[in-house]
């Protein structure tokens, strides 16, 4: 083989690597959806970039293309996946993709001896054959794994399953639930913000003991259906709907189909008990106990969060180091769900006063004289309100940095500046998605536009002092 030859061969499977790494990055983000990929991209000019340039550059530049490679492609890919800061995670999943890609690439390359077939097939043959391989070998495995985890749950006796969606607040809720309950029962609850059938399965499969006792689930969706998929995998006894609004508006059209696809919960087979928050429906129920109006004297500071809430005749005063005033309705779920597990109101109060902050949800945390409130995993609009209401009780000076609300309206982030330009000194804005809309509206003096996130740091250490306190309202990944 010359060189010629030699660095072809190279230079094809090099490139079919990068294009496959770009594409299964994209597939990661957004639940290896190909349509997802192509229709609900937040930045489809890096597919002309990253993807279909090359395409177009390989059957086009002939023996030059290498050049252009490896002079500009193979560098700016580099840039690109450098500066993500939600890079591909190496999953079974990414490395079967990836080994079947190089695979199929180099015995094509070492087997193909028709030149203009090689230069007609070279780059989109690996391509399209390695992800209708994946998406078929994937749905053999989560078939199996979909059995696996199925008789796992039927093995172990007597186990509760309490399954939580909503659209803000099924994370805490089910942390809050996993703390309270865990005074009395073996609990285990999916971990982070794990809310897909594939996530849930592997948790079962992988975490859940055989001597547990409660399991607690949440349950997102990105479209009709998925809910309904994981309740009839789950059975779940007990389930809850948390507070309904406009997340996700994008996907679903209209608040009517958010709330019927969270609705699907109620389809469990071994359905006992029903907790549905008062702004998703007031239909009656005979299994269904309503909550979102259950607490009053609500004092919520920097400080904790304190309320009152009937329970069964008798009111509960409770206090919890736990921020934000919509926690008391998180809360007062758990209280319930816990209620209906046997614990006493004595128990409950007691839980309740011990409840640890959900990581990264109005969590407080006090470092070099500043307070930062790391409110980064929270995207609602009632949320970053509350957040902004409790910033505005501190003395000193006030830092917010926030990429706005994400997959929501105009309407809404105005609202949301609105709150903003009443309370805060710094207003430090991240990424691309709202840049405009908070350039233009953004009232405050020291306003600072941020694309690069990687240099919150310095930021932060050159704008900020002892006695500051600092949110960070929502977050999000710079491919959004």
């Amino acid at each position: 083989m010359d060189f010629t030859l030699l660095l072809a061969f190279i230079t094809n499977v090099l490139l079919v690597t990068t294009l496959g790494w770009y594409l299964i990055t994209n597939l990661q983000w957004y639940d290896y959806k190909l349509s997802r990929v192509i229709l609900k991209h937040h930045k489809p000019h890096w597919h002309i970039i990253y993807f279909l340039v090359p395409f177009m550059a390989y059957y086009a530049t002939a023996e030059f293309f290498p050049i252009f490679f490896y002079f500009a492609l193979l560098p700016a890919t580099f840039v690109w996946h450098k500066k993500l800061d939600k890079k591909l995670v190496l999953t079974w999943r990414v490395k079967r993709f990836l080994i079947l890609l190089v695979s199929l690439t180099l015995f094509q390359d070492v087997l193909c001896t028709i030149k203009d077939a090689c230069e007609v097939y070279g780059v989109f043959m690996p391509l399209a054959v390695a992800y209708i391989g994946s998406v078929i070998i994937e749905k053999f495995l989560f078939m199996a794994f979909y059995k696996e985890a199925k008789k796992k749950l039927s093995s172990i006796k007597e186990l509760e399953i309490v399954c939580i969606t909503g659209s803000y607040g099924k994370t805490s809720i089910k942390n809050f639930v996993e703390q309270i309950l865990s005074q009395k029962y073996s609990v285990h609850a999916t971990p982070r913000s794990v809310n897909t059938l594939g996530g849930i399965m592997r948790d079962v499969n992988e975490s859940l003991a055989s001597d547990t006792e409660v399991y607690i689930c949440e349950a997102g969706a990105r479209e009709s259906g998925d809910i309904y998929e994981i309740t009839n995998f789950l059975e779940p006894q007990v389930v809850v709907v948390g507070k309904v609004g406009e997340a996700h508006i994008e996907y679903f059209k209209s608040l009517k189909n958010i709330i019927a696809a969270k609705l699907e919960i109620m389809q469990s087979p071994r359905l006992k008990k029903a907790f549905i928050h008062n702004s998703v429906t007031d239909e009656p129920h005979e299994r269904v106990t309503f909550f979102g109006d259950g607490v009053s004297n609500i004092d919520a500071t920097l400080d904790g969060t304190s309320f009152e809430m009937s329970l069964d005749g008798e009111v509960l005063k409770l206090h919890t180091k736990v921020l934000g005033a919509f926690q008391a309705n998180n809360i007062e779920v758990a209280v319930h769900i816990a209620k209906t597990f046997g614990l006493s109101s004595q128990e409950i109060a007691k839980a309740v006063s011990n409840l640890e902050p959900v990581e990264h949800r109005l969590q407080k945390i006090v470092a070099g004289g500043k307070i930062i409130l790391d409110d980064g995993y929270n995207g609602n609009i009632d949320g970053m309100k509350e957040s902004i209401r409790l910033c505005s009780l501190h003395s000193g000076r006030k830092v917010i940095v926030t990429p706005g609300l994400v997959e929501s309206r105009d309407e809404l982030n105005l609202e949301l500046i609105k709150e903003i330009n009443a309370v805060f000194d710094i207003v430090i804005v991240t990424g691309s998605l709202n840049a405009k809309l908070f350039e233009k509206n953004i009232s405050v003096k020291n306003k600072i536009m941020l694309h690069d996130k990687s240099k919150i740091q310095d930021v932060l250490a050159s704008q900020t002092k002892a006695g500051d306190i600092i949110l960070f309202a929502n977050d999000a990944p710079n491919f959004i």
